[in-house]
Parts: structure tokens; C-alpha cells; sequence
């Protein structure tokens, strides 16, 4: 039997949790910090991973994905001896994918050719409006205008590059998305990410919306037919729905993406970076402290303190559902038998297909379109209880 990497695939996320200013709808573990030694974090990285070197020797490496915080304030030099450091502990697969997310200013844009030689291959660069006044309601620090001369020179430097949007947007109409989207699209991308907004605990605008003062969100009805105008233009457009907010022309999906939404494998280092990993039928969640401080005192040091748990079957189970239905593939029956030794009651398979919100086979299981958007309630039914 194959190995799980070998099923769903075995990457590597490098998570660089500093950012220039802190966005108000974010919720990631992002900080801002007036100096960086970037001399330390990389020796830090690259220690880690020597760590995980020695537990998964063998395997091919299928993508390496810088995330953040902002990963385009990372000196290339860090980059390049990461993907060095990882090129002498993995086999590089022949299609390696090297994604690193950029922030579109014009000071980060003029690394893009020292990422460039340092090995990555693919940029994901965070534009989320098309408008300077939601630009600053969102509090991102570069202009139109700046983004897409970041996105021309992006374009000189990689063959791949993906731009992220947020939609329903405060005191934002159908029309205006629908204006916004198709200026995108007139781009000619090959990959987009486009996210509803949601309201996150512990953000700035997780804090306005509780105290009652963050206007202008769109009700319920007019957010979902914003997800289905969204679907609609993008499949017109030639880059289908391949995911629930991502969009790609065949063949241009984001290969690591792909590893979560299939429960292979991959290795988190950074701060607050989890991972998965399986070694026979084991399977290891993995994380890390949060505290910038503390992941890099713990990286450097001489003991190794990774964390890592057993993940129960029934939290297998839930996760391949939960990330496997959000892909237009779905998920394979055949594999959730063997690998994780679960069978699906065939009634609520039955009762959710006759209500046209998934389709299946004897092999494979999918949410339709109309499926995609009420996922929590199809999982709510599917999973034991």
C-alpha cells in the first residue's frame, strides 16, 4: 500500500509571521517588529528542518510555500538557503512548486528577481480590493495603481503568478463586484483566490463589529449571490472553480493547496505553523508556539521541542471530509475506507443526493454547486455522530 505522502502529496510551509502594518480583518499569526535579524531566523529554519530531515528521509518533496505575515520582507537570501537547505534533505519533484506570497508595493516588488534566482517559481500576491478606498478601509498600504505595476513586474520575473480578492466588502453592491471581478479577469490571470470577508475573533474589525460599529456588511442573501456571480464569471472566464474560493485555469492549481485539501503530508516551521504527518498509519498533528520570540528560541536550541500529537481516526475522518468536499475532485470513497477505515451511512449519502447537494459513485464522493456554499450542514450530516 502506498504511503499517505505518496497519496496526497508531501510539502513543505515556511511561515513568516512578520508583517510592515497589521491588517484589520486578519487573523493570522502576524506581528509587527521594528528589527529583524534575519541572520538568526534563517539559521532557526534551517535547523528545524534538518530535524524533520532526519524523521522523513525518502520522500519526494511536491511544494514549498512561504505564508505569513508578509514572506515578500524576507531577505532572498533566507529564501534561497530554505529551498537550498530542503533540496539536500527531500528529492525535489520534477514540478516542484515554490510559492511565495508577496504584498504588492513597489519596495517588496524589487525582490522579485532574488526570489526569482533564489528558486521560487510561483508568486501569490494579496491585492484584495481593485479600489483605493476599500484599499484603506481594509488597511493595506499599497494603491491600485501600485499593485498592478507590482503585478507587471511579477510578471517578468515568474511564469505563475495568483492575485487574492475579498469580496462582500463593506457598503459593497453586486454590481460593484461584478465590475471589480471582471476587471480582474481582464488581467488574464491563471490562478485567483477570491474569499467572502468573515468577521474573525480577535481581529480590529472582529472588535468594531462587536461593539456595533462596522457598517455597511452585506446580508447573508447578497453574499451568497455574490459566491454564485463568483463561480459563474470565473467558469466563463476559463478558470473554473477547482476549490471553494479558488480558481484556476487547468493545470495551474496551487500544487501545495492541494496537499491540505487531500490530507497528504506537509512540514509547518515558523511561528504557529501546524503540520500533518503520517509514518506507517500514524498520523501527527505538529505545531509550534505562536511568540515569534519563543519558536526562535526554541529553533535554535540544542533540545528539540517540536510538538506533535496523535490525530484520533474520528479527527482523521473529519478532516479528509471536512477539506476533501471543498474541491471540485472530492473525495475518494475507496481511500476513506482503506486508509481510514470509515464507511459513510449510504441513507444520508441518499438523502443529501435526492436534495441535489452532492453526486457520488462507488469510488467518489463531491458537493454540486449548489452544494458548495452549505458545506458545514452537509458535513453535520455525514459525519458519525
Amino acid at each position: 500500500m502506498l504511503e499517505n505522502w505518496q497519496i496526497g502529496g508531501f510539502g513543505l510551509y515556511v511561515h513568516w509571521p512578520f508583517c510592515a502594518a497589521k491588517c484589520p480583518y486578519c487573523d493570522f499569526n502576524s506581528h509587527v517588529s521594528a528589527s529583524i535579524d534575519q541572520d538568526d531566523w534563517a539559521a532557526a529554519y534551517l535547523k528545524d528542518l534538518d530535524r524533520y530531515g532526519a524523521e522523513t528521509q525518502g520522500r519526494t518533496l511536491s511544494s514549498i510555500y512561504f505564508g505569513g505575515g508578509t514572506p515578500s520582507l524576507m531577505n532572498p537570501s533566507t529564501v534561497a538557503a530554505i529551498i537550498d537547505k530542503a533540496s539536500d534533505l527531500w528529492t525535489f519533484a520534477n514540478d516542484i512548486e515554490i510559492t511565495l506570497e508577496a504584498n504588492p508595493t513597489s519596495i517588496e516588488a524589487q525582490n522579485f528577481a532574488g526570489y526569482r534566482d533564489a528558486g521560487v517559481n510561483r508568486i501569490s500576491m494579496g491585492f484584495q480590493a481593485l479600489n483605493d478606498v476599500d484599499l484603506r478601509k481594509l488597511g493595506r498600504m499599497h494603491s491600485v495603481d501600485e499593485g498592478l505595476r507590482a503585478l507587471e513586474i511579477a510578471r517578468t520575473h515568474f511564469s505563475r503568478v495568483s492575485f487574492d480578492l475579498i469580496y462582500a466588502r463593506q457598503d459593497q453592491s453586486l454590481p460593484d463586484w461584478k465590475v471589480e471581478l471582471d476587471r480582474a479577469l481582464n488581467f488574464e490571470p491563471d490562478h485567483l483566490s477570491l474569499y467572502q470577508l468573515t468577521i474573525e475573533p480577535g481581529t480590529a474589525f472582529g472588535a468594531r463589529f462587536d461593539a456595533g460599529k462596522l457598517s455597511g456588511l452585506p446580508e447573508e442573501d447578497l453574499a451568497v449571490d455574490m459566491f454564485f456571480h463568483t463561480q459563474e464569471a470565473t467558469a466563463k472566464a476559463g478558470l473554473p472553480a477547482y476549490e471553494v474560493s479558488n480558481h484556476a485555469r487547468p493545470g495551474e492549481e496551487s500544487r501545495h493547496n492541494l496537499i491540505y485539501w487531500r490530507s497528504g503530508d506537509w512540514i509547518g516551521v515558523g511561528p504557529g505553523a501546524h503540520g500533518r504527518l503520517t509514518f506507517g498509519r500514524n498520523r501527527w498533528g505538529t505545531e509550534t508556539p505562536l511568540s515569534p520570540s519563543k519558536w526562535l528560541e526554541n529553533a535554535l536550541g540544542d533540545v528539540d521541542k517540536r510538538e506533535r500529537a496523535p490525530l484520533p481516526s474520528s479527527e482523521q475522518v473529519t478532516e479528509y471530509l471536512l477539506m476533501g468536499l471543498r474541491t471540485r475532485e472530492g473525495i475518494d470513497l475507496v481511500r476513506l475506507q482503506e486508509q481510514f477505515d470509515s464507511l459513510l451511512d449510504a441513507s444520508k449519502i441518499n438523502g443529501l443526493e435526492e436534495m441535489g447537494l452532492i453526486s457520488s459513485t462507488p469510488e467518489k464522493l463531491r458537493a454540486t454547486d449548489e452544494g458548495r456554499p452549505v458545506l458545514n450542514g452537509i458535513l453535520r450530516e455525514l459525519l458519525p455522530g
